[in-house]
């Protein structure tokens, strides 16, 4: 931990120079380690995005649950430890709303139910997913002290260009209060090429970057990260594989899970 704390205003004084929308959606990815140190914590930092937004903006957050295996409780299971500290903390504010679900995100403001309420779809980022009600609502996305690896909407844009590689999953959900499995295919795999997102973004002026706090950020609107990532892997589906001889077992699941999933479904062999 470096430099002078600092306050919630400071840091909303730090976003709207960034390009915070006042009164907007904002998908927030963040790593608090790397913002603070600041006044009041995890909670001044969420003070922070509200004061940026103001009173008729809404803050997201992802605050999926870390065992998908296990029955899922939206008040009470916590957030994925993976998802940072601040995503828990917006989690237990009790002015938030958070998704029924294992593939869960939290809202904050006027529009939490309308970006969270939606039943669960299959692939979980899908149109009727948080991140795409965000990307409905033109909404902006804030990477903060993190990059586009965490960055979730980029598996929108996957499902919407068609690609085909999945794989192949397992989770819990509840009907009626009845818990029961559920196999499904999701289009993942490691996220680490997702950084070459960067240079596509920057190269048509659409990210704009800067310092909230001690973080480097990137802030960017939904609707132009989801077209610009589709027309890239309309051209070439693999982009964001790691090649069949890298060694990666997350990338390779993502091959074989699809072509398990293309031979079920055609129902040819070998």
């Amino acid at each position: 931990m470096s430099g002078p704390e600092r306050t919630p205003l400071d840091l909303a004084h730090d976003l709207t120079r960034l390009g915070v929308e006042r009164g907007g959606t904002l998908l927030v990815h963040t790593s608090f380690r790397a913002v603070r140190p600041v006044d009041g914590g995890p909670e001044g930092l969420i003070e922070a995005l509200l004061l940026a937004l103001g009173p008729e903006g809404t803050l997201v957050m992802p605050c999926w649950s870390g065992n998908r295996m296990e029955l899922f409780d939206p008040l009470m299971t916590p957030a994925d430890r993976n998802l940072g500290v601040t995503a828990e903390y917006l989690r237990r504010d009790t002015r938030s709303m958070r998704g029924r679900h294992c593939f869960a995100f939290v809202a904050l403001g006027p529009k939490a139910a309308q970006i969270v309420g939606d039943p669960v779809c299959f692939p979980p980022h899908g149109s009727i997913s948080a991140v795409g009600r965000v990307r409905d609502l033109n909404g902006q996305i804030l990477l903060l002290g993190c990059g586009h690896s965490e960055n979730t909407t980029i598996h929108l844009a996957e499902i919407e260009a068609g690609v085909f590689y999945r794989r192949l999953k397992r989770c819990v959900l509840t009907f009626e209060g009845i818990p029961f499995e559920i196999d499904y295919a999701e289009n993942d795999h490691c996220c680490e090429r997702f950084c070459i997102v960067d240079g596509w973004m920057r190269g048509i002026g659409r990210q704009h970057e800067g310092r909230v706090g001690a973080a480097q950020a990137r802030l960017m609107y939904s609707r132009d990260l989801v077209s610009t990532v589709a027309d890239h892997l309309d051209a070439k589906p693999e982009l964001f594989l790691h090649g069949p001889n890298a060694g990666c077992v997350q990338c390779d699941e993502a091959r074989t899970g699809a072509l398990v999933r293309q031979r079920h479904d055609t129902g040819s062999e070998g």
